[in-house]
């Protein structure tokens, strides 16, 4: 299962994803990676995590997101926590692409037992169900 911070704009999903990632830093033997679109949280998340700004790779829509993600599980064995920031400005506002791409890393999750927590800027009430079953919204 993967885990969801959903709100508006101005709700303080950007502090809870920080807050979580930090956390996740202090507890893992292994890797953190925090993608974001822009580099917005070069001096709030802890120079320890693998901070990506997704930008410079040019990943833009869900199956790409998806592939750069397996990519770095397949390339760093020791990835613990996965935080993707802006999710819905990488793959569109599609509510469809959205389900499935949850679905993708909810299978990835348990296959590497990493843990996928995916920043979605929504009113909670907008998110299809597929989603939710998915998911853990917090």
């Amino acid at each position: 299962m993967i885990n969801v911070i959903v709100g508006k704009k101005g709700s303080g999903k950007t502090k809870k994803l920080i807050e979580r990632a930090n956390e996740a830093v202090s507890k893992s033997s292994g890797n953190v990676v925090v993608i974001e679109k822009g580099n917005t949280l070069t001096y709030d998340i802890s120079h320890d995590a693998r901070l990506i700004d997704i930008d410079e790779y040019g990943v833009q829509g869900a199956d790409s997101l998806g592939g750069f993600i397996c990519g770095i599980c397949a390339g760093n064995y020791d990835v613990t926590d996965i935080f993707v920031d802006s999710t819905l400005k990488i793959i569109g506002q599609d509510m469809g692409d959205l389900t499935a791409f949850a679905e993708k890393m909810d299978a990835l999750s348990s296959l590497s037992d990493i843990k996928v927590t995916l920043l979605i800027s929504a009113n909670e009430s907008l998110l299809p169900p597929a989603l939710k079953a998915v998911s853990a919204v917090v």
